[in-house]
């Protein structure tokens, strides 16, 4: 019995499909643009982590030097202590991050009072609008070990006074407090709209059948937003690498007693091109910290593809 051929397909060339998408693509295009200029033409500027920056040559005219300018950030000795600093932070942030949003939105989500809802919510989100500047500044105001209003409450009390500027074990707990304070707010709105997005026949379900406050948590809101959970991860992943300029520098500014501690890879590339105008080396760091990143969400995003395709970023 002779197999019947199946009829080949036709595939219209990319030109038919753009004159037949044609409005779609205008559409595009602003987009496209934005990304092609501010994302894709800066990265040109890479070449200056090979080269001596010289004003006079300019990006493009200056000498190469090859791999000088990474071989000066492994001498330096701090490479490995900010980078180290930077995964921790972050590891913490994110992890922290997660469990208060989440746990935030869901709690939001519980309350019956329409108004005092809105009245939380505006609370909690408030912090995300306070720029690192003031934070710093009421930070200071606070904690200064003269005039603070810390101290001057524990003197009154007969305590003595706390030093925390020159403290530095004291630092990874109060930036990871300041970071979960500015951002609860603000992540909780997402994980707070798949809450709102959910099939609300699933919950009168359970309730039918007796389930409890706590068990439609456990069993019903929660492991519904675990593929949010895991979309938010990924791509705080994809900058783990990356420090909280603001956090990190306005709130500790230049101390170098507390450097070990809190100075992370932006703060370090930072202090490279302003107190040693090296651009070089910072553009070299900056490369460094930006293939990290690459690695990173790339490892994971294919572990992840592999347990659980849909939730893989690409």
């Amino acid at each position: 019995m002779k197999k019947v051929a199946e009829p080949m397909r036709y595939k219209p060339s990319f030109f038919k499909t753009a004159k037949k998408h044609w409005m779609l693509l205008l559409m595009l295009a602003p987009a496209l643009l934005y990304v092609i200029i501010f994302s894709y033409v800066p990265m040109t500027g890479i070449v200056l982590a090979f080269k001596n920056y010289q004003y006079a040559g300019g990006i493009y005219g200056s000498p190469w030097t090859g791999l000088d300018n990474f071989k000066a950030l492994l001498v330096a000795g701090k490479l490995g202590q900010v980078t180290r600093n930077t995964l921790l932070y972050n590891i913490a942030f994110l992890v922290l991050g997660v469990i208060f949003e989440m746990g935030s939105a869901i709690l939001l989500n519980e309350l019956f009072g329409k108004w005092f809802k809105k009245i939380a919510q505006s609370f909690m989100f408030l912090p995300y609008f306070i720029s690192w500047v003031v934070a710093g500044a009421i930070m200071y105001n606070i904690f200064n070990y003269e005039r603070g209003v810390f101290n001057h409450v524990l003197n009154m009390l007969g305590a003595n006074s706390f030093d925390l500027y020159n403290t530095p074990a004291a630092w990874p707990f109060v930036l990871i407090f300041l970071k979960i304070w500015k951002q609860t707010g603000y992540g909780s709105v997402v994980y707070l709209a798949a809450i709102t997005g959910l099939d609300q026949e699933m919950f009168e379900a359970s309730a039918i059948d007796g389930a409890n406050a706590w068990q439609k948590i456990r069993y019903i809101t929660i492991p519904s937003l675990i593929p949010t959970m895991m979309i938010l991860v990924l791509m705080g992943i994809g900058n783990i690498f990356r420090g909280d300029f603001g956090l990190f520098y306005q709130t500790v500014k230049s101390s170098a007693l507390l450097q070990p501690v809190t100075d992370v890879i932006d703060t370090y590339v930072f202090r490279l091109l302003i107190n040693n105008s090296d651009i070089g080396v910072s553009a070299a760091a900056g490369l460094y910290q930006s293939v990290l990143c690459f690695v990173t969400i790339t490892i994971c995003n294919k572990l992840v593809k592999k347990v659980e395709p849909d939730y893989a970023l690409y």
